[in-house]
């Protein structure tokens, strides 16, 4: 019996279990590209423009170990426009008489195939995703019982399992965590390596053409596109990482500079992400960088902590949460996503900066996520599910299941602290002791109140005193509210009064 195993825009892996289980003499793969993938949100042009090239390269990839492969272009004629209306076809077309696929990422996607099984005419089976270090199954069973589910003890739990940096069953060094070592402003006169580039080949030039024909009015700047799309390319981008940029990673991942996207960071979440570079491979080849004193302790813990850490532990948390997870609004935010979101054009440096940087990339790194769009965001009350879309179209390595809860729980605290300990709310300090970007400001960070403040400083505080009852015992803010309660009451309604100005020129 022939079957039919399809492989999703993120299975781009030789060893996915659905591959596993087939058979190469017999068996059918179906890659398709479709509008339903392409249109949930308006996608970065690059992104787009890379996951449709890695695939059909995967496409390459497989006919050439030996597969049987029915590679679906998104504007051949026919094209249904959904993954199940291609598998349905393809099952016909091939006269398969069974379908396997791997486990998808994504709750729309289960839901999809879920219903496709029911539709079809043959039986289809959906196998575990074991590309991850904690399965579904296992991340529920870590979780059952315990009152908090924080990453740092699910972190260290995944560092004995793994034994990845460890010496027996203590950590290597004496601790699990370097963090406190990795928040280091730039220094002037600082260089930085490039990601390694990739030159467009014929596929990848024939997909950036359908790409600019197509989405000419999505977000984003097409060109240049020097993304891997291969194994191989990426293969080399995390070889590059490690040699050149990974001994600065840890102590400056957390600083910004206007002129400077990539800093010290891997720049590989995409090709680990679509299944072109494997997680395991990762963290041990950084591992042997750190063995092989090619790299400081703390940026090997840093970094494979992201990993075993952070990564596999949003993933869990979006399947244990369930689809309902993407509506939580703690903080009961409605305001609609300003249009400088798209456009970039505001006065204030931090965001436009950081706002260019992703139209010219699909690209910021996690601080700027965090505590420039994402904190600006959570302080001027915009609706979380408004953030979480624009953060899945905009950037190259986001997938809803990864995305999603760093955007809601870990950037906009809208799960009330499932996820997070405190809000990540901050005032312009921060954003200049780590950052050049307030040098050049229409505003100005000493400034507290008036039309020239930084609107960092007072949105920070009237985001405290309106969201008080919510959080008031919260444990982590209880010096920030000290400090509040000392205002005398002129200053306490200057913030509120400049807040509510900024706020309606903002509508």
């Amino acid at each position: 019996m022939r079957n039919l195993i399809p492989i999703l825009g993120d299975q781009l892996s030789p060893d996915m279990t659905s591959l596993r289980a087939g058979n190469k003499d017999r068996d059918v793969v179906l890659i398709s590209e479709v509008a339903a993938e392409t249109g949930y949100v308006p996608h970065h042009k690059k992104k787009i423009a890379f996951v449709l090239s890695a695939m059909r390269h995967f496409a390459a990839e497989l006919e050439q170990s030996g597969w049987s492969v029915d590679l679906v272009r998104l504007d051949d004629s026919g094209n249904t426009g959904t993954i199940t209306g291609e598998i349905e076809r393809a099952v016909e077309r091939h006269r398969c008489g069974s379908v396997l696929v791997t486990e998808p990422g994504e709750w729309r996607l289960q839901s999809a195939l879920e219903d496709c099984a029911k539709a079809i005419k043959v039986p289809l089976r959906i196998l575990d995703d074991d590309r991850f270090f904690c399965s579904r199954a296992k991340f529920a069973d870590w979780a059952e019982g315990r009152t908090q589910l924080r990453m740092e003890n699910f972190y260290r739990d995944m560092r004995r399992e793994t034994g990845l940096l460890m010496d027996g069953s203590k950590p290597v060094g004496g601790k699990w965590n370097y963090d406190a070592e990795n928040r280091k402003p730039p220094k002037d006169g600082m260089s930085f390596p490039r990601p390694r580039e990739t030159k467009p080949d014929e596929i990848t030039e024939e997909v950036l053409t359908l790409v600019e024909t197509s989405f000419a009015g999505n977000f984003g700047d097409l060109e240049p596109f020097w993304f891997a799309v291969t194994r191989a390319g990426a293969e080399a981008a995390l070889e590059k990482f490690v040699a050149e940029a990974l001994p600065g990673f840890g102590d400056y991942q957390d600083a910004m500079l206007q002129d400077e996207p990539f800093l010290y960071h891997a720049v590989i979440a995409l090709y680990l992400n679509v299944g072109l570079l494997d997680a395991r491979v990762i963290c041990c080849r950084v591992e042997a960088a750190y063995e092989a004193g090619d790299i400081p302790l703390n940026a090997a813990e840093g970094f494979i902590r992201q990993i075993i850490g952070w990564r596999e532990y949003v993933r869990g948390i979006y399947w244990l949460e369930g689809p309902g997870y993407a509506d939580r609004n703690f903080f009961r935010n409605e305001r609609p996503l300003p249009d400088f979101y798209w456009s970039g054009e505001t006065d204030m440096a931090c965001l436009r900066a950081c706002i260019e940087q992703t139209r010219a990339h699909a690209y910021a790194h996690h601080i700027q996520r965090l505590m420039v769009t994402g904190n600006f965001a959570m302080l001027t009350g915009i609706n979380p599910k408004a953030v979480h879309e624009w953060y899945l179209a905009v950037y190259a390595d986001a997938f809803e299941w990864v995305e999603l809860p760093n955007t809601l729980g870990m950037s906009q605290f809208a799960d009330g602290g499932l996820l997070a300990s405190k809000p990540y709310a901050a005032s312009g300090n921060y954003i200049n002791r780590m950052s050049d970007y307030c040098q050049d400001c229409r505003y100005k960070v000493t400034v507290k109140t008036g039309a020239d403040a930084c609107p960092f400083n007072y949105l920070y505080w009237d985001f405290l005193a309106r969201n008080r009852e919510a959080l008031d015992g919260n444990p982590r803010l209880g010096r920030s509210y000290q400090t509040w309660d000392r205002f005398d009451p002129e200053r306490q309604n200057t913030i509120r009064a400049d807040t509510e100005w900024f706020l309606e020129t903002l509508e």
